[in-house]
């Protein structure tokens, strides 16, 4: 693989150049903006868990990642824009299972075991069809992928509509959290979706609304895990 390999998948990108995206790359200060609130919930509110405190600049990390995938735009920025944005859903899953399921860290690695094997099984079917992402032509006419690439977040998707139903089906208080997070998310993939296909109709493309809706969702659900985690909590 050629690390270095331009990929122009958005609207936006004309040109390999580093500042071809401005509104695309600027946008992810959403991800910053959601740290920066969940670090004065958190302060504000006491919380000393360890990991509250290790996802909230995580969520800060997923808008750097993201930043240098639309200035660099290749495939090693495109490397340092997903791993940090899975490593944030493995996390916050794990712990979101343990902080509202109830579920013990002695069970969770079955869990960790049963969800990758679920989210790759996932991942598989969906990233059929979508074929090549790198155009040298910059060609904004059509995309192989009538999904435009968002079908690998299908899993993130599920885990997320199966935290709000249990949630709401045990009534959590802070359920609203959660189904606000599934509202934001939908409508940040309808954004992710369609960019490519509204390129004549919106030159600039719509991508820049899933990274400010997306850090809108990461911040939602920072703070249901807040409100939900005890000012002691140890873990």
């Amino acid at each position: 693989m050629n690390w270095f390999a331009s990929v122009d998948i958005y609207c936006e990108r004309l040109s390999p150049a580093y500042w071809a995206e401005p509104v695309n790359a600027l946008s992810n200060i959403a991800f910053v903006l959601a740290a920066i609130w969940a670090g004065f919930s958190a302060k504000s509110r006491g919380i000393t868990s360890p990991a509250i405190w290790v996802l909230i600049p995580w969520a800060a990390l997923i808008g750097v990642g993201s930043y240098l995938f639309h200035t660099h735009a290749n495939r090693w920025s495109e490397m340092a824009d997903v791993i940090p944005i899975w490593g944030f859903v493995a996390a916050y899953v794990l712990i979101s299972v343990n902080r509202l399921g109830g579920v013990q860290p002695g069970k969770l690695a079955k869990i960790v075991a049963i969800g990758a094997i679920c989210g790759f099984i996932t991942s598989v079917f969906f990233a059929i069809g979508e074929g090549d992402t790198t155009t040298l032509a910059h060609d904004h006419t059509h995309s192989v992928d009538p999904l435009n690439g968002s079908g690998q977040y299908a899993p993130a998707l599920i885990a997320l509509l199966v935290l709000s139903f249990v949630m709401w089906r045990r009534q959590h208080p802070q359920r609203g959290w959660a189904l606000g997070a599934v509202a934001v998310f939908f409508t940040s993939l309808l954004a992710r979706t369609v960019d490519m296909s509204l390129c004549e109709a919106i030159p600039g493309g719509t991508h820049f609304m899933w990274h400010i809706l997306n850090g809108l969702m990461v911040g939602l659900l920072l703070q249901l895990l807040i409100r939900a985690t005890p000012a002691k909590q140890r873990i």
